[in-house]
C-alpha cells in the first residue's frame, strides 16, 4: 500500500521543520517539501538536513503564481499544509497583506484546482480576544498584533474558496527547538541577565498569560488533522495544560540561569504604556541587544539569528488565553503537556550544537 503524499508549504521554518522531521522520521507520507530557504541556508540541525534529503525539496518564491503553480505540475497531493507566510512582528499593513494574505490565498486558490483530500492553514491564536478567559474555537476574536490581523483576513476568505477542504489550526506561543520568535526572546534575555549578573525584569504581573504549545506536538496536530474525521472549515485551537503566563516562564529561567526575575506591576507598566511605551520598548531592547552581540563575539560566533528583541506589540497587557481541548475530543494527546525548564533547555541544546547560541550559560 501506498503512502499519502503531502505538500508542506513553508517548509524549513520552524514549525516546518519540525512536521518535516516527524512525517519522515515516522515514515508516515511521501514528502515534498517547498521554502523560498534552502535546507543548507535554514539552520537545520544536521538530523533535519538528513531528513530533508529524503523529501521532494522546491525552492520556491510563493509571492509569484508562476511558482505556486509550478509546485503542482505533474504531481498530486493528497494533503497540503500551508506554513508559508511572514511570521515576523511589527511590519506595516502593505507588508502583511502581500506576504500574509496575498500569499497563503494565492496559495490556496491554486490548491483548489487540484482538489487534494484536505487543506490545512495555520493561523494564530492571536486572532482571539486577548482576555484571561481561556477561548474556544467559537471564542471572540479582535486581533491583537498585526500579523493576527490578517492571519484572521486569511481564514475568513480560505473557508469560502469553493472544492477547498478545509482546516484551520489556531495554536498559542509556539515552542520548541528552531523557535526564534516565541519563547526564544525570553530565553535569551535570561542568558543576558546571567551574564550581566543582574535581575531580569518585565512588564506587568506574572498572571500575564502566555498559554503555549511545544512544535512537536504541533506537527504531530497537523498530522492528525489531515487524517482525522473534519468538517470544511473547521478550527482547532492548539495549547497544552501548563495555562503559561508570564510568571511560569520566569520561574523556568529562574532554574535554567540561576537568575532572579521580577515584574514591573500593573500600575508602573500602565503608567509606561500610556506615556512612553515607544522609548521605552526601544531603550530596553538596546539594553538586551549591545551585551548579546557581545556574548556571541567572546564565544565565537559570528552570525546568529537569535535575538533578544521582543517587538512592542507583545509588550501590552494582551492575555493569549485559549482552550486547546477540542482536538483532543477527535482523539488527539498532547505528548508535552507543560512548559518545562527542561523542554526549554532542549532550545538551548539546539542552538548550541549549532554554535549559534553561546555555551556556559546554563545552570
Amino acid at each position: 500500500m501506498s503512502k499519502p503524499t503531502v505538500l508542506i508549504l513553508g517548509a524549513t521554518g520552524f514549525i516546518g521543520r519540525a512536521l518535516t522531521t516527524y512525517l519522515v522520521k515516522q515514515d508516515l507520507a511521501t514528502v515534498t517539501t517547498v521554502d523560498k530557504t534552502l535546507p543548507e541556508c535554514a539552520y537545520l540541525s544536521k538530523e533535519e538536513e538528513a531528513l530533508f534529503s529524503k523529501t521532494t525539496f522546491m525552492q520556491k518564491n510563493l509571492l509569484q503564481p508562476k511558482a505556486i503553480a509550478e509546485i503542482w505540475e505533474g504531481a498530486k497531493y493528497e494533503y497540503v499544509i500551508n506554513l508559508a507566510a511572514d511570521t515576523k512582528y511589527g511590519h506595516n499593513d502593505e507588508v502583511y497583506a502581500e506576504r500574509v494574505e496575498h500569499l497563503s490565498l494565492a496559495c490556496a486558490q491554486e490548491a483548489a484546482k487540484h482538489s487534494p483530500k484536505k487543506y490545512i492553514e495555520a493561523s494564530t491564536a492571536q486572532v482571539y480576544e486577548p482576555t484571561e478567559k481561556p477561548k474556544k474555537e467559537d471564542g471572540h476574536t479582535d486581533p491583537f498584533t498585526n500579523l493576527a490581523k490578517y492571519k484572521l483576513k486569511v481564514e475568513q476568505q480560505i473557508v469560502k474558496i469553493s472544492g477547498l477542504n478545509t482546516v484551520i489550526v489556531r495554536p498559542a506561543t509556539v515552542y520548541g527547538p528552531g523557535d526564534r520568535l516565541g519563547i526564544a526572546p525570553r530565553i535569551i534575555c535570561g542568558a543576558v541577565y546571567k551574564h550581566a549578573g543582574e535581575t531580569m525584569k518585565f512588564l506587568w504581573t506574572k498572571e500575564l498569560k502566555i498559554n503555549t504549545v511545544h512544535v512537536s506536538d504541533v506537527a504531530r496536530a497537523l498530522w492528525f488533522l489531515c487524517t482525522a474525521p473534519t468538517k470544511s472549515g473547521a478550527i482547532y485551537n492548539l495549547a497544552d495544560k501548563n495555562d503559561t503566563d508570564q510568571g511560569k516562564i520566569n520561574e523556568a529561567l529562574e532554574k535554567m540561569f540561576g537568575i532572579k526575575t521580577k515584574f514591573a506591576g500593573k500600575l508602573m507598566s500602565g503608567m509606561v504604556s500610556k506615556l512612553s511605551m515607544d522609548s521605552v520598548v526601544a531603550e530596553v531592547n538596546d539594553k538586551h541587544v549591545a551585551p548579546w552581540f557581545q556574548m556571541t563575539k567572546e564565544k565565537g560566533i559570528a552570525i546568529t539569528p537569535l535575538s533578544p528583541y521582543i517587538d512592542q506589540e507583545l509588550l501590552y497587557k494582551k492575555h493569549l488565553s485559549i482552550d486547546g481541548s477540542a482536538i483532543e475530543g477527535l482523539g488527539f494527546k498532547y505528548e508535552v503537556p507543560n512548559m518545562t525548564d527542561e523542554k526549554l533547555r532542549e532550545w538551548v541544546k539546539y542552538f548550541v550544537d549549532l554554535k549559534l547560541f553561546p555555551d556556559g550559560y546554563l545552570q
